[in-house]
């Protein structure tokens, strides 16, 4: 006979377990996601969404004026598990008017591969209404492929303007130093020679001068 077969023991006891459950419940409300092994997600999965619908049929009996005040019997059976004030107002107030019109389902587990360390199975569980949208995500079946980039294409005209503009610039002149066997090379065009009108103005002087 199959006995105590139902659910994760997660190699805790009972009084164990139900503590790990209403702390991770606590944390998910108040973080909208938390991320933990895939055994723990699955068994606070349940847990949490039973939290939730009574955090919901409360709302939706104060909305519709089916009870007068607040519906004290729901917020006192969350208040057994969660313990933080703060996040049970969360709840009450801010979660179940989102997730009104949700017949169940609020939360989603997304596994993220082995745990470094223990190589455990790992997981994210999060709420839906406060995780991104995943409609039209990507699986791995119907994986695109990466687009590659295509090389720039150059037209001649471009190709012809940087040739031209390579071959306009001026070649820079290296003035080597002539070494100590060589003599040193005279630019005979540096030369100036004397004009013709200059020696015969210097040859009147000079007579004058002896006169």
């Amino acid at each position: 006979m199959r006995h105590n077969y139902s659910g994760r023991k997660l190699k805790r006891t009972a009084s164990h377990r139900r503590a790990l459950l209403a702390n991770l419940a606590t944390s998910l409300f108040e973080h909208k996601r938390l991320v933990t092994t895939v055994a723990k997600a699955k068994e606070l999965r349940p847990f949490a969404e039973h939290l939730i619908t009574r955090a919901r049929n409360a709302y939706a009996a104060e909305k519709n004026s089916t009870i007068t005040g607040t519906d004290v019997h729901n917020r006192r059976m969350v208040g057994r598990f969660i313990r933080n004030k703060a996040v049970l107002q969360e709840l009450f107030d801010t979660i179940a008017p989102l997730v009104l019109e949700r017949s169940g389902g609020y939360t989603r587990i997304t596994k993220i591969g082995l745990r470094r360390g223990d190589s455990s199975a790992g997981a994210v569980i999060e709420l839906v209404d406060w995780s991104n949208p995943q409609d039209g995500r990507i699986t791995s079946r119907t994986r695109r492929k990466p687009q590659t980039t295509k090389p720039r294409i150059e037209t001649d005209s471009a190709v012809k303007e940087v040739k031209a503009s390579k071959t306009d610039k001026p070649t820079p002149v290296v003035n080597e130093a002539p070494a100590a066997d060589e003599e040193p090379i005279v630019d005979e065009s540096a030369v100036t020679e004397p004009s013709t009108t200059e020696d015969a103005a210097t040859d009147e002087g000079e007579e004058k001068d002896k006169a």
